[in-house]
Order: C-alpha cells, then sequence, then structure tokens
C-alpha cells in the first residue's frame, strides 16, 4: 500500500472514529490481530483499540481530536494530533475535574494492506495533568 493511503487511514482514526465517534470505522481500518500498545491486559486484536477508544470517549465529554502533521516512510506513519475536550472521569491517575484540556501527542501506526495492525501513543501527560490538576 502506499504511504498516502495509509495517512488517509491514520487520518480517519483521528477524525472520523475518535471525533465523529464512529467506531464501526474500526472494522474497515483496523485489522482483527492488531497490537494497541496503549492497552494493557487487554484481550489482544481489534478490541483492544476499540476498548481504547470508549475509554476515550468515557473520560473526555466533548472529545476532538485533530490531526497537525503526519509523516510517512514504509509500512508506518507518525501522526501529530491535539486532543481536547472536558475530563470527566479520572485520568492519568488525576481525579475527574470537570476541566477543559489540550493536548498534543505523537502516535506511530503500523499498517499491513491498508490496515492498522500496530498502534503506539506517547500523550503529553504532563501538560495535560496541568491542566486538569
Amino acid at each position: 500500500m502506499s504511504t498516502d493511503i495509509n495517512k488517509n487511514v491514520a487520518r480517519r482514526l483521528y477524525e472520523e472514529v475518535i471525533t465523529l465517534r464512529r467506531p464501526e470505522v474500526l472494522e474497515e481500518i483496523a485489522a482483527e490481530d492488531l497490537v494497541d500498545e496503549a492497552v494493557v491486559n487487554g484481550t489482544g486484536g481489534r478490541a483492544d483499540l476499540v476498548a481504547h477508544v470508549q475509554g476515550v470517549w468515557d473520560t473526555v465529554e466533548d472529545v476532538k481530536a485533530t490531526v497537525t502533521d503526519l509523516v510517512a516512510e514504509g509500512d508506518r506513519v507518525v501522526v501529530f494530533w491535539r486532543i481536547e475536550g472536558i475530563q470527566r472521569q479520572p485520568l492519568f491517575g488525576a481525579p475527574a475535574s470537570g476541566r477543559h484540556f489540550v493536548g498534543n501527542s505523537i502516535s506511530t501506526i503500523t499498517f499491513r494492506d491498508g490496515q492498522i495492525i500496530r498502534y503506539k501513543v506517547l500523550p503529553d501527560r504532563l501538560g495535560i495533568l496541568q491542566q486538569i490538576s
């Protein structure tokens, strides 16, 4: 698959799945054997990414994920993105605050045949904690 196709799929994860709350898109863009490195003690596969996304929705009211840049080479896409919303449940060890926050994250997504097979995210935990604490 081309890097342009992979970049488009990566963008769909944030814009369609997270922001527009369309989990059904994951059946198209995420491989059944996907590994979500952000999930600890998961069941494995696409279900882990579904649970990860659901956790974001449960924790962040009015969540909006905005892709700010994409860099692709081979089967990988690095996504620079911004998340914003209102914290409604504990996040990164901080109790629910009801505060609005904006945070920048970097994700590395690996693809096979146009589908996500590995997801890794590095959120700006400190920046987010400073806003919600």
